[in-house]
């Protein structure tokens, strides 16, 4: 390592000689920014490769690791509050699980095409099928406890996935309403992933879809299939999560109905820790959320992050039926406290509505300069001046239909009086008036849904839970006395006769 000196100048390049097999980790403060360079040697972050020479920036609190399999060095430039190589990871571990994954979707594949066109194979591969049998995609739960590093290892999983040559396209699901995965906070999503997920921002840890970014944008190659949960906590609404859960389950196998690719590609679901969480007064509903992505998915790998107890619990439930395996925790997962996520919730709803401006650190030219020889690149794309223009109007309150799910308040049925009933059902939609003082609507974020299939003569109570979000909203006045109220939206548009179901997640200026 050359460069490292703490009291050097950090607006000057700083150089980073890694040895194979380790990685530089850095964490970045609230408000600065970070720029790291490839000068020789092959490196990557989380799974996806840097290009030589590219230079790639980082902001808004993020922390990563730069790792090399042969060695590298880098070049970087700003004040990460936290900097230091580390010879110790399970990048190892990490390689062989993916080499596993991979073995089975080629095996998958293989079958499938044989099975589509027995007379035009070759001897050799009916010959390799006959030997090998039958095989199924790869469909893998991670779970493990908070901070663990489960979301790393998803990404690291599907960026090799997408880098192995094979044009596969895995499904990212995400479960954990805390992270929302490619879509907002409080939302549980399914993605088609078919290039590497880049690395710049806490804001987009799992890739970000775009909202009005010009299309050429690679963000727009990522099309979230999503339904709205509304909050951060699984305990808030268990049997809602249950219900989405495997609504999305339906939805991914119809997708691979016709998509043989899509299909041996797999998918690989990303969890809260609260399905890691063995004790508590809100840990009896896990088991049930846990069952749902096993049943849904059909999950034949379960991958256990760091957590001795939870293996041995997988392996006694789940063991002689599909494959449970430990894995090692990294050294360099991060202790992230409730106000770090809570900013990071706003990073993600600011940057859906206004887009980002990223400003360089000091010492390097502005993204906007045109006298700049310098080549920016923000989350894996050429960046440009990536603010949005989200639109403000004034819609009456008949415009809109408001659901909220299950009362706002809802305690566990173990709390309620011996021989009481519930009088609203977790699952029950009640409509929401805005003209009703605590309405809840001022600054609530409203996820606007699919219209009902007009395919289906019979309508039912709970049919709003089984549509999909088709995009966001957010109230930003009330004007009751007029019977109006403000709604900011990332793009223009009508609103009369839309439906939208609004959360707990409220928005933060």
């Amino acid at each position: 390592m050359s460069g490292a000196d703490n009291s050097q100048d950090r607006a000057h390049p700083r150089e980073w000689v890694l040895n194979a097999e380790t990685e530089y980790r850095f964490e970045l403060d609230i408000g600065t920014s970070f720029a790291i360079k490839l000068i020789r040697g092959q490196a990557e972050i989380f799974g996806a490769e840097l290009v030589e020479g590219k230079t790639y920036l980082f902001y808004e609190e993020c922390k990563a690791a730069v790792y090399t399999w042969i060695g590298c060095t880098i070049e970087v430039i700003g004040q990460p509050s936290t900097e230091y190589v580390s010879e110790e990871t399970p990048m190892a571990a990490y390689a062989n699980v993916h080499l596993a994954l991979e073995a089975m979707r080629v095996k998958t594949l293989l079958h499938a095409q044989i099975a589509a066109s027995p007379d035009t194979a070759s001897p050799e591969d009916l010959q390799e099928d006959a030997e090998n049998g039958p095989s199924d995609s790869p469909r893998v739960l991670i779970l493990g406890p908070e901070n663990s590093g489960k979301t790393t290892l998803t990404k690291i999983l599907l960026n090799y996935a997408t880098r192995a040559g094979q044009d596969w396209c895995p499904i990212l699901v995400n479960v954990d309403p805390n992270e929302g995965g490619p879509m907002l906070p409080g939302t549980l999503s399914a993605t088609p992933i078919p290039s590497p997920i880049q690395t710049s921002t806490p804001a987009h840890t799992l890739g970000a879809s775009a909202t009005s970014a010009p299309t050429h944008m690679a963000s727009n190659a990522l099309l979230p299939f999503g339904y709205w949960y509304g909050h951060a906590e699984t305990k808030r609404n268990p049997l809602l999560m249950d219900r989405l859960i495997r609504n999305l389950g339906e939805n991914v196998w119809d997708r691979w109905d016709a998509d043989i690719i899509g299909r041996s590609s797999g998918l690989i679901v990303d969890t809260p820790g609260s399905f890691a969480a063995s004790s508590g007064a809100h840990s009896d509903h896990r088991q049930s959320l846990i069952k749902a992505c096993i049943d849904a998915f059909r999950i034949n790998v379960i991958l256990i992050v760091g957590h001795e107890k939870l293996n041995v619990e997988m392996q006694r439930a789940y063991g002689n039926k599909l494959s449970v395996i430990k894995i090692p925790k990294s050294g360099g997962v991060v202790e992230l406290d409730a106000l770090y996520r809570a900013r990071v919730q706003k990073y993600q709803m600011h940057s859906y509505m206004y887009g980002e401006r990223v400003t360089p650190p000091p010492g390097m030219p502005p993204i906007s300069s045109t006298q700049s020889t310098i080549r920016y690149l923000v989350g894996g794309e050429q960046s440009t001046d990536m603010t949005l223009a989200p639109s403000s109007a004034v819609v009456n309150f008949s415009d809109l239909a408001i659901w909220r799910i299950g009362e706002e308040t809802m305690a566990p049925t173990s709390a309620l009086p011996i021989g009481a009933t519930r009088v609203v059902s977790e699952m029950q939609p009640l409509p929401v008036d805005p003209a009703q003082a605590g309405s809840g609507l001022y600054n609530a974020v409203l996820a606007l849904i699919a219209p009902p299939n007009p395919d289906d003569t019979e309508r039912y109570d709970e049919e709003i839970l089984d549509l999909n979000v088709l995009g966001f909203i957010v109230v930003t006045a009330l004007d009751i006395p007029n019977k109006r109220m403000t709604i900011l939206s990332p793009s223009q548009g009508s609103l009369s006769g839309r439906t939208a179901i609004v959360g707990s997640f409220e928005w933060q200026e």
